[in-house]
């Protein structure tokens, strides 16, 4: 059996009824051709089927008794024509599963660090046993006592220190005291020169002597907490070096390991990662390039001399605490990691067009919904931008600069996603727009969005506290972080009675109330497996695409910046 008839994949049943692509997929932003939705249907029957191996995907009860959180993965199908004009598919996987990089059915890796005879392994048991003994010295019990000592000895020299400069200041009061009744007593000729400076003596020797102390006091302290750092260093010293090795000896691994990806083209032109990267603002690849399911599929087809007809990407199994992933969910290529790679790749191959180059607010109105001298509301239509992009400048800015020629200043208040509808305040003057901005940043501003979500949700109101950071590989995605994200706060409320948008699907009209304003806020709120869980329908992000995103900014409340009349608008959505 050839290589070739390993990974490619004839449809089970008749396709002559379908009709191929007449170009290939745009990986960033696609609707599944329907022979990848037939290629998707197949691999996943038999995602759920096969015995061979076994990867916790957290989707069945017994993925839920292992002490490791089961976490989904990304499937990629390729539809491809070989050399005697028969059709079908290529199967991938993006990263590793049931730790493995090779499984039967599905094209290998564009290089596999997991052979045995790989220098991968070799470097990275290495790697392991400085965690190792880094875990091990981090685990001496004299670490953590050392540490607490430390703490508590720095605590008791900072109370010894207050405690005695409190003592000097009660003592410089009372000798103050001193000098001014023993100066009225010489002035009452009740002492004579020689006791009034036997006293002021005797004042000036207990203020050196107060001196005295606090330097005898510091030094002892400091001797005792030098002794004890030193004893500390002496541990953390070992596991400093050893952490400095570790991140030498990764970097090195990394590096070498990227050396190793070389990926073809249509033209049989190769490149490497370095080589790819070099133009993208970090100038290096993020670990895990060359790894996901698209790279894999097109290296494979090309070097099997097999013609790419069209591709699509889905996730299997539960989602990760970070990501918004849903089970059998297609989505795009990511850009920090594919771009550079795909773009390479891809040359020469006629592609549909990019739908982000088109101008989506293009024959649209923006309404104005009220104007004065200092401010304008406008009703910003879904997908309209709020500000120029960056290959499209048509945006309620540049809409309001056009119609509001006399506008000064920066304009902008505040943005909505392009996807979303509703109330925008803009500011025609500095003044407007800097007194309007405080009302944001004081958070006085009142704002209410109205949402369709998809399910039916089981509380009437509640709250959503997830901090939120940008996916630096998959912008503008964002993940949600404990550790670096930011806070991000979302009310909400259940809107009765529930509409009767489809019969197919259970839908729920919520009310969102942003306490907030970080970016896709609401839209990941809604979808986290740790927010709502149900994400607004028509969210082609972090959802399912439908003619729109059912999310619109229905109210919008403020003081007036110049009059400081309170000013409230509401228009419904249009859904």
């Amino acid at each position: 059996m050839t290589a070739q008839a390993q990974c490619f994949t004839l449809f089970k049943g008749a396709i002559s009824h379908y009709r191929l692509p007449e170009r290939f997929t745009f990986p960033f932003y696609y609707q599944p051709h329907p022979l990848c939705l037939l290629a998707a249907k197949e691999l996943q029957e038999h995602l759920s089927s096969q015995t061979l191996w076994r990867h916790n995907f957290g989707l069945l009860p017994s993925d839920k008794d292992t002490k490791e959180a089961g976490s989904g993965k990304m499937f990629g199908v390729l539809l491809v024509k070989n050399q005697q004009g028969e059709v079908g598919y290529l199967s991938a996987f993006s990263g590793k599963i049931a730790e493995q990089s090779q499984l039967a059915n599905f094209v290998p890796p564009v290089f596999d660090m997991l052979t045995k005879d790989s220098f991968f392994l070799e470097k990275q048991s290495a790697i392991n046993k400085i965690n190792q003994q880094i875990e091990t010295l981090e685990q001496n019990p004299t670490l953590g006592e050392l540490t607490l000592a430390l703490l508590q000895m720095k605590a008791e020299f900072e109370q010894a220190l207050a405690a005695h400069r409190k003592a000097m200041v009660d003592n410089r009061k009372v000798r103050k005291d001193k000098r001014t009744m023993a100066d009225l007593n010489l002035k009452a000729k009740k002492i004579d020169e020689q006791t009034f400076k036997a006293i002021s003596i005797q004042m000036s020797r207990e203020s050196v002597q107060d001196k005295h102390k606090l330097a005898d006091l510091k030094t002892s302290w400091l001797a005792k907490i030098a002794v004890t750092e030193q004893a500390l260093a002496n541990l953390t010293d070992e596991i400093e070096l050893l952490k400095k090795q570790r991140k030498k000896s990764s970097n090195n691994l990394q590096k070498k390991l990227f050396q190793q990806y070389k990926f073809l083209n249509k033209h049989g032109s190769i490149k490497g990662l370095h080589e790819l990267f070099k133009d993208t603002l970090l100038q290096k690849p993020p670990a895990g390039s060359g790894d996901c399911a698209a790279p894999k599929l097109l290296q494979y087809a090309f070097l099997h001399n097999l013609t790419p007809l069209a591709m699509a990407e889905f996730w299997w199994g539960a989602a990760p605490k970070s990501e918004i992933r849903q089970h059998l969910q297609f989505y795009p290529a990511c850009q920090g990691k594919c771009q550079p790679i795909l773009a390479h790749m891809l040359e020469g191959i006629v592609m549909d067009d990019n739908p982000l180059l088109k101008n989506p607010a293009k024959g649209k109105a923006l309404p104005i919904v009220y104007q004065d001298n200092d401010l304008v509301i406008v009703n910003k239509p879904a997908e309209f931008l709020s500000v120029p992009g960056k290959t499209i400048e048509d945006s309620v800015y540049s809409r309001i600069k056009a119609m509001f020629p006399h506008a000064t200043g920066s304009i902008i208040v505040h943005r909505l996603d392009m996807a979303t509808s509703g109330l925008l305040v803009l500011a025609l003057n500095p003044r407007a727009h800097k007194k309007l901005q405080q009302q944001f940043v004081n958070k006085t501003i009142k704002k209410r969005y109205v949402a369709i979500i998809e399910g039916e949700l089981p509380i009437d109101k509640g709250i959503v506290e997830l901090p939120l950071t940008v996916d630096i590989n998959d912008r503008p995605r964002q993940l949600v972080c404990y550790q670096q994200g930011k806070v991000a706060l979302t009310h909400y409320e259940k809107f009765q009675p529930q509409p009767s948008i489809s019969s197919e699907r259970k839908l729920t009209k919520v009310y969102l109330y942003p306490k907030t304003g970080r970016t896709h806020q609401l839209r990941v709120h809604c979808a986290h497996v740790d927010g709502l869980h149900m994400p607004i329908l028509g969210d082609d992000l972090y959802g399912n695409k439908a003619q729109r995103l059912y999310l619109h900014a229905e109210l919008l409340a403020f003081e007036h910046p110049i009059t400081k009349k309170l000013m409230q608008f509401q228009i419904e959505a249009d859904f």
